[in-house]
């Protein structure tokens, strides 16, 4: 469903959301409101209190002034921050500024105005917040945080301010599953739950997603029994008057009537225990195998127990990993019957795409999406062509803002759809939260706009341009090839200079998050660049194997790739990394490390038992000396020495491409970008394969892959040599030179094993080549185990 676009701004907003506006606009006039009395028209129980007490404590931590609440117009002429609804019946009601058209922004579903109202004739400035409800309430407080001006005993705002929004989206909201997995949220006590609930929904969110009964491993970082915090968080929400939704997947065979019974009576246990429950949401797959034919009477059953104690609540389903007679089978059904007790679907793009869930379903139905904004690479939306060397350090869930990708991937699904609510297993994605929920509430915010309002919000006005542009940073330390982006030491001293000029800052965890980040991209950047000369040299002593002997060669080899331990490269930088990873753990229990802050698994963010690993291939190398110094006669070890010393380098009128390194394919096509392709439906994007817990001693270049890139392109080529295609990969490789079939002269389908094919001599005539490969159906095949191709060379004869 398509919404229009509500918002609408009246006067200026000086928030310094505008590039250059310090420089353009005069400065603003200022209302002092460091005296000022926060009046409610609550009665004590009612939103509008909840709204005024959030605003009186958050204003405390901002500027250690503690303001006074009550119900009453003050005699005094001290300033007022009134918070209201438009229904709002109070003996001061005949003050608030009120427009009456229903069509505009402020009488919309969770929508507000903000007005300041500094009238000469009036004893005292007053600043209006008069939601249309009681979240409009709530949310008019969070944006008024986002343009209040506050520091140590001041707090002041803008005289221009007048804001009339509304969201466009109904549903935005998070995961936030309390189990064992979670990169943080298990280590949480109910506070903190509360706050981090508190500030997202103060950004716009609306609903929250809990994970009840997946993953039933518990840890020494829990604080509460699972049953117990599933229920805190559902006072929580109620509190902050949030829908409340849980994902509950199936994870047996619902043929099992026992173990169906028994999921039945888990169900109604916890629907029975929690304050608030809003929807269920039942997955088709991933974890879960059912057909629908079973999956849909046991919603039905569970909608039944929901009924019981929450019977405004609704039971959702996806059609994730079902195949198109699934897909069918639930479409003819709700088609059918119409069941009442469908909330809707929650739209999976591993199945059918979002624009044909809705094409599809009935009109009365809701459609929900359900991003991944949490992990990196080998997801639904991974980075494009990541360079490798964070693939093997920051691996999957990493701190991973990325305001204009999600901006962009935001504005391409969601006009399909109801709203959302992401994926998400830890604070990693922090950034990325704030996103969707600003882009849920006004889809045309620019993505710098965002972060200013979120810098705004968590750091203050002082400081919010520049960690803005900061945060930018982040994102675009992750273009291109990391060797050649020199901006990313750039980006590591703006941070730097924040560090310094806002000492202050340094205890909120979210500046140490992503200063963290800034740290550890250009370590990882000096290391690779170390690493890579370090390598370099130890393969030009191999060369010396003929003159001085293999197993000399190789002692050398290995003294120089040594020194990244005996010299190692850029220690202050290390050092500073290992403090903010345990501030962290410290401030918000984030777990970068499986040893040393009991993360659950080395992929789920646990970057510091990564931040010395290899960037090049010292394990390969050491473990081929290994094999080779088995090898009986020197003639044989030599040989072998020189196909590594070799293998990116294979002479004159040759190529190498490391396919899915960014740095090291110059041949590879690249396929669409973000902006058109963000799930590579139409263009592979590189994967990184998870093996050995993330310790593989396998080249890079077979770790980093690509299923078949769009195709290979050669110019240049001598009209009168012949070549061969040699590759590296897994599985099939239907290899076609310019449009026709190669011939295989040597095969191998198992890592590291060399497939090689002939090119006939009239393919390259004209002094060029183009190779593409067809595509292989392994639907039947585990994902694991599919071909990709690693490595190509085109072998001059």
């Amino acid at each position: 469903m398509v919404y229009s676009r509500l918002n609408v701004v009246f006067g200026v907003v000086f928030c310094g959301f505008l590039l250059g506006s310090s420089n353009v606009h005069a400065a603003p006039l200022w209302v002092d409101l460091s005296q000022a009395v926060v009046v409610s028209a609550g009665q004590g129980d009612e939103t509008e209190d909840v709204a005024a007490t959030i605003l009186v404590e958050e204003l405390a931590k901002r500027s250690g002034i503690q303001l006074k609440i009550q119900q009453t117009w003050p005699e005094s002429d001290r300033p007022v921050i009134a918070i209201a609804t438009r229904n709002t019946k109070a003996d001061w009601s005949n003050r608030i500024p009120r427009r009456d058209d229903l069509r505009l922004p402020e009488a919309q579903s969770e929508g507000f105005a903000i007005r300041v109202v500094d009238d000469p004739n009036k004893k005292s400035p007053a600043v209006f917040i008069v939601g249309a409800d009681s979240r409009g309430a709530i949310y008019g407080v969070g944006r008024l945080l986002c343009e209040l001006h506050c520091r140590k005993g001041e707090i002041k705002l803008d005289k221009a301010l007048q804001i009339a929004t509304a969201p466009e989206y109904p549903h935005r909201g998070h995961e936030m599953g309390y189990r064992a997995l979670s990169n943080s949220y298990d280590a949480w006590s109910r506070a903190q739950y509360d706050q981090y609930i508190r500030e997202q929904v103060l950004l716009g969110m609306n609903c929250v997603q809990n994970i009840p009964f997946q993953d039933g491993r518990t840890n020494e970082l829990m604080q509460y029994p699972r049953p117990e915090m599933n229920r805190i968080i559902g006072e929580i929400c109620d509190r902050y008057d949030v829908d409340y939704w849980v994902w509950t997947p199936v994870q047996f065979s619902l043929t099992d009537q026992k173990r169906r019974q028994a999921e039945l009576k888990k169900h109604a246990k916890f629907y029975e225990s929690t304050p608030r429950l809003d929807a269920v949401f039942v997955p088709g797959g991933d974890p879960g195998d059912n057909p629908p034919e079973l999956v849909i009477p046991f919603m039905e059953d569970l909608a039944k127990l929901l009924a019981k104690s929450h019977p405004r609540a609704k039971v959702w389903v996806s059609l994730q990993d079902f195949d198109e007679p699934k897909i069918k089978f639930v479409m003819d059904y709700i088609a059918r019957e119409q069941p009442d007790w469908l909330g809707g679907i929650v739209a999976d793009t591993s199945a059918l795409s979002i624009r044909e869930t809705r094409m599809r379903l009935p009109k009365r139905y809701p459609v929900r999406s359900y991003p991944d904004i949490t992990h990196t690479v080998e997801c639904q939306f991974p980075v494009s062509w990541w360079d490798p060397a964070y693939a093997v350090t920051l691996v999957r869930e990493s701190t991973n803002p990325r305001p204009v990708a999600y901006s962009t991937i935001f504005r391409r699904f969601a006009p399909h759809t109801d709203g959302f609510v992401t994926y998400s297993d830890g604070i990693n994605d922090d950034v990325n939260k704030a996103v969707w929920s600003m882009l849920g509430w006004d889809s045309q915010q620019d993505a710098r706009e965002i972060l200013v309002q979120y810098a705004h919000f968590h750091f203050g006005a002082e400081a919010a341009e520049s960690i803005a542009d900061a945060l930018l940073g982040l994102e675009n330390n992750w273009q291109g090839s990391l060797a050649e982006n020199a901006s990313v030491d750039g980006v590591l001293a703006l941070w730097q200079r924040l560090e310094e000029q806002h000492p202050e800052l340094l205890k909120n965890w979210r500046f140490q998050q992503h200063l963290m980040r800034a740290y550890y991209d250009a370590y990882t950047r000096h290391r690779l660049l170390y690493e890579t000369q370090l390598e370099q040299e130890a393969l030009q002593t191999l060369a010396q194997a003929p003159k001085f002997g293999a197993l000399t060669a190789m002692q050398r080899a290995e003294r120089i790739l040594q020194r990244v331990v005996s010299a190692p490269c850029r220690p202050e930088l290390r050092a500073r990394i290992d403090d903010l990873a345990e501030e962290l753990f410290r401030s918000i229990g984030y777990q970068t490390s499986v040893e040393r802050f009991g993360g659950s698994g080395a992929e789920r963010g646990c970057v510091m038992d990564f931040v010395d690993r290899p960037l090049n291939d010292r394990w390969w190398l050491e473990a081929e000396f290994a094999k080779i110094r088995k090898i009986s006669r020197e003639q044989d070890r030599v040989a072998r020495l020189d196909v590594i010393r070799t293998w990116e380098d294979p002479g004159p009128g040759s190529f190498y491409d490391d396919i899915g390194h960014v740095g090291k394919s110059p041949h590879v096509i690249r396929g669409e970008a973000i902006n058109t392709d963000p799930e590579g439906r139409h263009a592979w994007n590189p994967g990184h394969t998870w093996v050995d817990e993330g310790r593989s001693r396998r080249r890079l270049s077979w770790l980093h892959h690509m299923r078949w890139p769009v195709g290979v392109d050669y110019d240049g080529l001598d009209p009168d040599a012949r070549y061969v295609v040699r590759l590296t990969g897994q599985g099939e490789s239907p290899l076609r030179g310019d449009g026709k079939k190669l011939p295989v002269t040597k095969r191998g389908s198992q890592i590291g094993e060399f497939q090689e094919f002939a090119v006939p001599a009239e393919l390259t005539a004209d002094g060029a080549l183009r190779l593409t490969w067809d595509p292989v159906d392994e639907t039947h095949v585990p994902w694991q185990k599919r071909s990709h191709l690693a490595e190509v060379w085109l072998l001059k004869q």
